[in-house]
């Protein structure tokens, strides 16, 4: 791990009846925090006023309450690159084409009753001006507010981080590295809009089994078997977001079975590890050279395993492994509704460099083909800081982001129920 990630303070310092008692601590070192409130360069200044642009004209969820708004993603992305304020700016100018106004709630949130309408995505616009008046009354310190909302509770929202795709968890993701208020109340409308089934399976310990079947301490390695099980085959047709719901609703007992078998070890440091690395095979290793774009939905294994990897050092350990188990479920449902395709490790491990270097990454993020497509550039920055946070002894990460920045020429996945085909802007709802 690097110890130039050290710029640390903890937003998530939690009261003392809620840190919990000894649990598991999954050890890496935080990342940098970037204050672009307080930050005075020109980069900093051009990134903190786009970011507040979004916030004020722009809603959380859009095309129907299907789509989420990447702006923030891209945005703190870039900047993370080191992009030049122009660049910032072109992100924004077309990043905001797709996006839609705010528009009215059916009615207001408040502390009283801010828990009946979780789910409900007509009310974003509620949730954001609930949890902004919070921050007032908390003295601006969005620190405390998400303390309140996200861990507090029999049913906290930090235990469905992972419903809409993960947004929710991205989201607030950025809003630590960068410090900004402005997306931790985004992230917690994120959270509160997209609230769905997941929740049970953490918040119900019955759903955990003790003893599970065929446990094994590797996701990759159970992935793998996952593609392999024939119980699967002919449960769907197309791949896409609209197999999500009916996978939970018909063959729960066999997503369990793979949740439960996942064993977290005496070193869930090493666990968390492995993870990352299957993020990153899952979306890079499974596409076949010369074959169909780049999963759309794969991305977001890597993308939200990226945001475990930023929280986690901020929050108590009893909620680590709850955490990355979320995570895991949420990697296998789309794994499964992608209809599991075979991960070709030797693609990457393999793969011809050609003397491209993470210099060469940098300059595809910022100044290639694709540089404005929001999740591109996440994907290239998640595995970077992969790289950073474990090393990377045989360039499986770098050499994972070279694949991933030469081949890319587009996204898949989508379905016939997509558009009939079609690339949509954005996601639907897990």
């Amino acid at each position: 791990m690097f110890s130039s990630f050290s710029s640390f303070s903890n937003p998530f310092r939690l009261p003392r009846f809620l840190s919990g008692g000894n649990n598991a601590t999954i050890a890496v070192d935080p990342v940098e925090v970037h204050d672009v409130e307080i930050r005075s360069d020109k980069r900093s200044r051009t990134l903190k006023h786009l970011l507040r642009l979004n916030h004020v004209n722009n809603s959380i969820i859009y095309h129907d309450l299907e789509f989420h708004n990447h702006m923030a993603h891209i945005l703190g992305s870039a900047y993370l690159f080191d992009a030049e304020p122009d660049h910032l700016n072109d992100i924004y100018n077309v990043e905001a084409k797709e996006l839609e106004p705010w528009k009215d709630s059916p009615g207001e949130v408040s502390t009283y009753d801010w828990r009946d309408y979780l789910g409900d995505a007509r009310y974003q616009r509620a949730y954001v001006d609930f949890f902004e008046d919070e921050l007032v009354l908390n003295g601006y310190d969005w620190r405390k507010v998400l303390v309140t909302y996200l861990f507090q509770g029999k049913e906290p929202l930090i235990n469905n981080l992972v419903s809409g795709l993960g947004h929710p968890l991205i989201h607030l993701g950025y809003a630590y590295e960068l410090s900004s208020r402005d997306l931790a109340m985004e992230a917690l409308a994120m959270a509160a809009t997209s609230y769905n089934h997941l929740h049970k399976y953490l918040d119900d310990p019955s759903y955990t089994t003790p003893s599970p079947t065929n446990p094994s301490k590797s996701p990759l390695e159970l992935l793998c078997r996952l593609q392999k099980d024939t119980r699967f085959e002919g449960v769907l047709r197309d791949p896409g977001p609209d197999n999500l719901q009916p996978l939970f609703r018909n063959h729960e007992a066999l997503m369990l079975e793979y949740w439960n078998a996942w064993q977290i070890s005496s070193d869930p440091t090493q666990d968390f590890q492995a993870s990352q690395r299957a993020a990153a095979a899952l979306l890079v290793a499974s596409r076949k050279a010369g074959g169909a774009p780049y999963d759309f939905f794969l991305v977001h294994v890597l993308t939200t395993s990226h945001a475990v990897r930023i929280l986690l050092p901020l929050l108590p350990a009893k909620y680590h492994i709850p955490l990355v188990r979320q995570w895991w479920l949420l990697t296998l449902s789309v794994y499964i509704a992608q209809l599991r395709p075979e991960i070709l490790l030797r693609s990457v491990g393999d793969y011809d460099l050609k003397g491209r270097g993470w210099g060469w990454v940098d300059g595809q993020a910022v100044g290639g083909k694709y540089a404005l497509d929001a999740h591109y550039v996440k994907g290239l920055r998640a595995l970077k800081t992969a790289a950073r946070t474990w090393g990377d002894e045989d360039r499986f990460y770098l050499k994972a982001a070279v694949r991933f920045g030469d081949e890319f020429d587009g996204w898949g996945g989508f379905g016939l129920s997509s558009r009939e085909g079609a690339q949509p802007t954005g996601d639907k709802y897990a």
